[in-house]
């Protein structure tokens, strides 16, 4: 699919010139990017959501008289304003809204998750964990077409 993707895009270049690197899914990360690529070459939209707050750093640094370099201040932590238990990834596939959320190892649903699922799934739209490619390629090639 990445070198069809390609042929098309750069449809100037010989296509045995185009590379052919194949994507590793060995953590949660590359899993979530691999998703999210095959959604997207599938003709789907797919995007990653993250529900992270930031950090405010209010430290100064300053050198004393003795010449030792001290800091004064702290950092404070902003909630994210995301939905608590948003899954990893929202998409748009053939017009159904699709939420995945992935799971790595011995990674388990929290309650917010749980949560957020069942306000997914109560409004029509359809939730997904996946825990491997296979596992969300099966979904996909049972569900959609």
């Amino acid at each position: 699919m990445i070198r069809s993707d390609m042929r098309k895009r750069y449809p100037e270049i010989r296509h045995e010139l185009l590379p052919s690197k194949p994507i590793r899914v060995n953590n949660a990360n590359s899993l979530t990017q691999a998703v999210i690529k095959f959604i997207k070459l599938s003709g789907g939209q797919a995007e990653r959501i993250s529900v992270m707050g930031r950090t405010i750093d209010n430290r100064i640094s300053f050198v004393d008289t003795l010449g030792h370099t001290r800091q004064i201040g702290s950092v404070t932590w902003i909630p994210g304003t995301m939905t608590r238990g948003s899954a990893d990834i929202s998409a748009t596939i053939k017009g159904r809204s699709v939420k995945i959320e992935v799971k790595w190892g011995k990674d388990r649903q929290s309650a917010a998750q749980a949560k957020y699922q069942s306000d997914i799934e109560r409004a029509g739209g359809i939730y997904l964990i996946v825990h491997t490619f296979d596992d969300f390629y099966a979904w996909y090639t049972n569900n959609i077409r």
